[in-house]
């Protein structure tokens, strides 16, 4: 949780990797009235934070077999931290895939990094971006980010797939998983966009039965699928 005093705070992921020592990432689009004032804070400015909370993604559960991660929008950068943690312990995993999907070609996070991962020959990375203005110098693929998950090619034995984007985006991604033939249970997907308190007090992220903050925000999509509203 990100606060700004006087203002209020707002939760907000953390991108880097839990082996980078002394400083963390933060990704904030400017969206409402504390990342507004934040957009406008000078270096060094003060702020607040408290966390993390919930749980994350499963990577003892991962290490020993294949990876496949699929972003939409915004949702690349929570998964930054996962990607950072594969690559620091690349030899702990099996193949790995990376599928990210972007609005256009100005919307692309971590754009430096997404080329570095594309020039890897040990990680099947590949980006795509829905539409491209016509003044765009964009040469990348066009297209859904469902259409990459035709290309990126995984076994379907001993995979996980870790999914985080917009509500929307669930929808079509979990669908095209599904009939790809990857298990409910091999799917693991963030609701962390439901975050509010993070102690589960305030009640806002109840789904179901379900405390977002307290049993999520990462749940499998066997676990998700009864749960009313999750898209």
């Amino acid at each position: 949780m990100l606060s700004i005093f006087g203002v209020g705070e707002a939760p907000i992921s953390i991108t880097s990797g839990p082996d980078e020592k002394g400083f963390i990432d933060l990704c904030v689009r400017k969206a409402g009235r504390v990342t507004g004032v934040l957009h406008g804070l000078e270096e060094n400015a003060r702020v607040g934070i408290r966390g993390p909370y919930g749980n994350g993604y499963p990577v003892e559960t991962m290490e020993g077999g294949n990876l496949l991660i699929v972003a939409g929008g915004l949702g690349i950068a929570p998964l930054r931290s996962l990607i950072r943690y594969v690559l620091y312990r690349r030899e702990r995993f099996g193949e790995v895939g990376i599928g990210y999907g972007a609005r256009d070609p100005e919307s692309v996070l971590f754009y430096g990094e997404l080329q570095n991962l594309l020039a890897r020959t040990d990680i099947k990375c590949m980006l795509s971006v829905d539409s491209v203005p016509e003044s765009s110098r964009w040469q990348g693929q066009v297209g859904r980010v469902t259409q990459l998950l035709d290309k990126i090619t995984m076994p379907l034995e001993g995979t996980s797939v870790a999914v985080c984007g917009p509500p929307v985006f669930y929808k079509f991604v979990l669908d095209k998983l599904l009939k790809l033939g990857y298990s409910k249970g091999s799917i693991y997907m963030s609701l962390e966009r439901r975050m509010e308190c993070g102690l589960g007090k305030c009640g806002h992220c109840v789904v179901g039965h379900k405390y977002t903050c307290i049993d999520g925000p990462i749940f499998t999509y066997w676990d998700a699928i009864n749960l009313p509203e999750i898209f």
